[in-house]
């Protein structure tokens, strides 16, 4: 596994599946072995979203690439939920496994 440095969690206040993706987050860093410290970034504005390029909540990046590989090439940037393909089904956050091969990845 390369060196980690940063793992963030961007989301934005009410979003009801940050939580969820931040225990997921922990879990997976555990797992890796990984103790650098995960940055909450709160987005609160659709130009604070454009400015970070926030795909939606909640967004997870390990050292600034998207955890969803594809999401990488999105553009369409703004205070939304977002939904993550997880095999064959969409889900609310993404997954232990999904972070853990993003972090993999490094």
């Amino acid at each position: 596994m390369s060196k980690t440095t940063l793992v963030e969690l961007l989301y934005f206040e009410g979003c009801p599946s940050w939580e969820q993706a931040f225990e997921n987050l922990a879990k997976a860093m555990r797992l890796e072995g990984l103790t650098v410290p995960i940055s909450k970034v709160l987005v609160t504005s659709t130009e604070d979203a454009r400015r970070n390029h926030f795909l939606g909540s909640p967004t997870i990046r390990v050292d600034g690439r998207d955890v969803e590989r594809p999401a990488a090439t999105g553009r369409a940037f703004g205070l939304t939920c977002r939904l993550y393909q997880d095999g064959t089904h969409m889900v609310v956050s993404p997954s232990v496994e999904m972070i853990r091969q993003a972090l993999q990845r490094g």
